[in-house]
């Protein structure tokens, strides 16, 4: 190598030198093009989640509390007596979404001779009184049952932790179908639904004619309020 070149080939061997060592001072950047970790987690917080499946909750009645409350009217009301119904024969489902609860819907079917008075009567005005109310208000051996089914539940949180539900749907009774409205406060459980609230009803909107005696002087008010505490089981 002549002395003229020298010069050239130490500077070149100088620029290799320094290339080398910044090579083995940084590294290769092994994640260069790679999806980071911080890209995969925000991908799949990103993504749609599957929806959860609906849970059912079957009713089970002899948990369960329903009652019709029967006023008196007319102008001898005072001496005649009002009546408690229990409903002893329920079933249903009810159906949730966890999480979000909505959506929900609910079926609840009454087997209309199940009525039995509760009233501390005689047995044979007790028999009397079931015997009208069976034959005469519900013509059970025409309409057997009872039945609601609703078409919209709206479900808000309570302050207490539970929920306040309002039940759209349709009843019916005596033949009759009616769209109505139902509120109830909820509670839920993995074990448990429990569900308390009340209603009116108006006889005649059904085409029941309310009970009198007396030339008309004792009767039934037409309005009924029922009380539901509920419970089911998944």
């Amino acid at each position: 190598m002549s002395k003229r070149h020298a010069p050239r080939y130490i500077l070149v061997a100088a620029i290799g030198a320094i290339c080398i060592a910044s090579f083995l001072i940084t590294g290769v950047d092994e994640t260069a093009g790679a999806i980071q970790p911080e890209a995969v987690l925000a991908s799949e917080r990103s993504a749609p989640s599957e929806p959860l499946p609906a849970v059912q909750y079957k009713i089970d009645a002899s948990q369960s509390r329903f009652m019709v409350k029967v006023n008196k009217d007319g102008l001898l009301s005072v001496l005649a007596h009002d009546h408690n119904i229990a409903i002893r024969d329920i079933s249903g489902v009810a159906q949730f979404t966890p999480g979000p609860i909505s959506p929900a819907s609910l079926h609840l079917t009454i087997k209309a001779e199940s009525l039995a008075v509760t009233d501390k009567v005689s047995a044979s005005d007790r028999q009397k009184i079931e015997k009208t109310m069976r034959e005469e208000v519900l013509e059970v051996a025409s309409h057997p049952e009872i039945v609601f089914k609703s078409t919209k539940i709206d479900i808000d949180k309570s302050e207490d932790g539970g929920f306040q539900a309002k039940i759209f749907g349709e009843l019916t009774l005596h033949g009759v179908t009616k769209s109505g409205l139902i509120t109830a406060a909820v509670t839920m459980s993995d074990n448990n639904l429990h569900a308390k609230g009340s209603f009116p009803l108006r006889q005649s909107e059904y085409s029941i004619k309310p009970v009198s005696a007396g030339g008309g002087t004792i009767k039934v008010k037409d309005e009924l309020k029922f009380t539901f505490d509920i419970v089911a089981h998944p």
